[in-house]
């Protein structure tokens, strides 16, 4: 008790990231970046427990590009649409079909509507033309074709609601699944809405049973479809104009399934002893042995159980091409007993979502995972007391990590923080795999660490100075050599931030997505060591200080904390053996088998700020200023030209070791300022006359296109092409004087090419 007391103060400071989580939880005060963790987290866990395997009882009709391509743009005449559906009806013999798809507007492709007109024209009165087109009317109006080949067969169409100002309705709707007063009055249990665009009245009436297609219950701040309602309230219009009833209506992954299993009613269930209005819980959805129970939120919505990756390839459901249905390409009864979705993949049709698993998802396989995670019951929920499960984890942890932290030594805090981490996260991930829970985690991870580092910080005190405690602060950032040398005069050197020039690299690994598909965990993190081994210990010998590895990239600057006049050409240097180094080791990597690798280097020699810098849980000595930022964007430009090295003109200035060749003037993004860009190709000492010629016909060159004058930059650009075909740098500009060639010449160009991506 007397340790405690006398460590109070430091106990109260580790509690405040404590109260700053817990007013979080309770929403006191929401922070939007401990929402974006859960989201995070969410998605992460979700990827990782997706089963990965098809579900065989599904079927996906894809309206993809092949298919529009073979049978036209969309929207397809209702004819094509009315043999889709008995082909699928009547010859594959599909247990239930969902169309995500609306058929607002008439078929005007049909020619009934010219025969009609002709019968009320010219043609008025003529008892045969008359007879004729009562002989060819059914024939020709291919909306009744269409409702004729959905008459009582097991499909449900899709439609979307509305809710604007102005509230507006077409189509018709189905008949609501619940009564506006199955549910309390003075409660909001749905997303509401006041008006739709639905099906035509004739194939509405052929087909009685759809369901709206609104997938996203709120608009999550990032934009992500993570959760999609299964029951949408709409507050009908005046009857007169409208003919809708007010009501509950259910979503159409849900009528699919009741099509399926042949579930014939829903049955909210509100929360128990609850104070009014109880909030909503589960649906019921059938009867009997058959019925389950699918809990929902607060909005009747469910979170997506994503099977896998999206798309034909996902391997998460069949895809077949529409257009292949169309053809009767697929056997008879292939799809005996399936589920068949119909829906959209081609980007131009515009149903494609962003979601945890992929940012271009498709929208009808949004559906088609929730109709399996319902077939099987495999469905997650967010439980109503998820803010009390949070608040509690808070309470208990942060009263543990206030005494621990504040009573242990550094080495048992960090254990003490690291089993309280693993507690919360394994207690979390067990509620999520036994009890499909989706619990909040983001603020007590937060807390754990804000707790740790701001106590960590409060009982640091710093016992010795001078040449040891520089050496500490700077000696994982420089080569040991420079240590050295600081430490001979320490009283030169702080970790406070200054302005001053420097020159900054960042290093970036091309093809490693490639190679680490085809490579074990182990032996990519052993090439992953090798090659960073490598560069680190070029950039050492080369002077350089490593600010950080980022992924597959290596950040490091030159001229700091020592300074160095002759950082500009120590730094090129090491870019080049950096190249050179990556090369052979990529040789010996093609060797066995293994994709090839190589790297994209961008240097830049300007005014920024050095020092340390960062956030109370983590600092670090680094550089940043908009000289740190080019350096990125011209390291992003070196695939562009087909090189490795991409520098800028102070630089190439200050290295005049190397012949160096000038790329292009560029504006990066954020930049308006035109930045001229060099590579280097070689030592000074080895200059030859064929490589003195072609830098001077590239000089000769460059001067024309900047002048429009294409005539004279072709003629300068041929024999480059002729003697260097392979150059991809000459092949780049080949392709933009042909590109220029079919434009008018551009006012006021200053010949800079503009980049709009980092």
């Amino acid at each position: 008790m007397t340790r405690l007391r006398r460590h109070r103060a430091r106990i109260a400071v580790t509690l405040l990231p404590v109260l700053l989580a817990l007013l979080h939880a309770t929403g006191v005060w929401r922070l939007p970046l401990v929402e974006r963790l859960d989201h995070f987290i969410y998605d992460a866990r979700l990827r990782a427990a997706m089963p990965g395997t098809r579900d065989p009882r599904i079927v996906i009709v894809d309206i993809d590009d092949v298919s529009l391509q073979q049978w036209g743009q969309w929207p397809w005449s209702r004819d094509k649409l009315a043999k889709l559906a008995t082909e699928l009806t009547t010859r594959q013999q599909a247990a239930v079909i969902g169309f995500d798809v609306v058929f607002a507007e008439p078929d005007h492709s049909a020619g009934l509507e010219t025969l009609q007109q002709l019968a009320r024209g010219p043609l008025r009165g003529n008892a045969g033309f008359e007879t004729e087109l009562q002989r060819l009317a059914p024939e020709l109006d291919r909306d009744a074709a269409f409702a004729r080949a959905l008459a009582g067969q097991p499909v449900a169409l899709g439609y979307y609601f509305t809710r604007t100002e102005a509230p507006r309705a077409r189509g018709r709707l189905p008949a609501p699944l619940l009564a506006p007063d199955a549910l309390p009055p003075n409660g909001t249990y749905a997303t509401q809405w006041n008006g739709y665009g639905a099906n035509l009245e004739a194939l509405a009436a052929a087909a009685p049973r759809a369901g709206f297609i609104n997938s996203v219950i709120d608009a999550n701040d990032d934009g992500v479809i993570r959760a999609t309602p299964l029951l949408a309230r709409y507050d009908a219009l005046d009857k007169a104009s409208d003919g809708a009833a007010s009501g509950y209506y259910e979503s159409l992954s849900l009528a699919v399934y009741r099509l399926a299993s042949g579930a014939d009613s829903v049955r909210p269930v509100l929360a128990q002893g609850a104070k009014p209005p109880p909030p909503l819980e589960a649906l019921v959805v059938g009867r009997g042995a058959g019925r389950i129970v699918v809990p929902v939120d607060s909005q009747a919505g469910v979170l997506v159980p994503f099977r896998g990756n999206g798309g034909p390839d996902g391997g998460s459901f069949r895809y077949i091409p529409a257009g292949d249905v169309l053809a009767g390409r697929l056997a008879p009864a292939e799809l005996r007993g399936k589920i068949v979705m119909v829906g959209a993949t081609a980007p131009g049709l515009q149903d494609l979502r962003a979601t945890p698993v992929s940012a271009t998802y498709p929208g009808i396989e949004v559906h088609a995972n929730v109709v399996s995670g319902l077939l099987d019951g495999r469905m997650l929920t967010v439980p109503d007391y998820a803010p009390g499960y949070d608040v509690a984890m808070l309470v208990m942890a942060g009263a543990v990590l206030a005494t621990g932290l504040s009573l242990l030594s550094a080495p048992p805090a960090a254990l003490l923080a690291i089993a309280t981490a693993a507690v919360l996260v394994g207690l979390n991930a067990w509620l999520h795999a036994q009890a499909r829970l989706v619990m909040p985690l983001a603020a007590a991870l937060m807390m754990v660490s804000l707790a740790f580092g701001i106590n960590m910080s409060w009982g640091y005190f710093v016992e010795e100075r001078g040449r040891r405690g520089l050496a500490r602060l700077f000696g994982t950032y420089v080569p040991p050599q420079l240590v050295d040398e600081m430490l001979e005069r320490p009283h030169l050197y702080s970790m406070r931030a200054e302005s001053k020039e420097l020159t900054v690299m960042f290093c970036d690994m091309r093809g490693f997505t490639r190679l680490s598909e085809q490579m074990a965990p182990v032996e990519l993190q052993a090439f992953l060591n090798e090659v960073f081994s490598r560069l680190t210990e070029i950039i050492s010998q080369r002077r350089g200080t490593i600010d950080k590895y980022m992924g597959d990239c290596v950040m490091a600057f030159w001229g700091a904390p020592v300074g160095m006049p002759d950082h500009a050409a120590l730094a090129v240097q090491a870019a080049v053996e950096m190249a050179a180094a990556v090369r052979e080791i990529n040789q010996a990597h093609l060797a066995r088998g293994l994709p090839g690798i190589s790297v994209g280097i961008g240097l830049n020699t300007g005014v920024m700020s050095v020092g340390d810098m960062g956030s109370a849980v983590r600092r670090s000595y680094t550089v940043v200023g908009d000289a740190v930022n080019l350096a990125a964007r011209l390291e992003g430009l070196s695939g562009y030209y087909g090189v490795e090295i991409v520098a800028n003109r102070s630089t190439q200035q200050s290295a005049l070791a190397y012949i160096w060749q000038e790329l292009d003037q560029v504006r990066v993004k954020g930049k308006e300022q035109v930045v001229t860009i060099f590579t280097p190709l070689a030592a000074a000492e080895q200059q030859t006359v064929a490589l003195r010629e072609e830098l001077e016909a590239w000089g000769a060159f460059l001067l024309a296109y900047r002048a429009q004058d294409l005539v004279a930059a072709k003629a300068a650009l041929a024999p480059l092409v002729a003697r260097s075909a392979k150059k991809f740098l000459y092949r780049l500009y080949t392709e933009r004087l042909a590109s220029m060639a079919l434009q008018p010449k551009i006012r006021n160009w200053d010949g800079a090419t503009r980049f709009e991506t980092k």
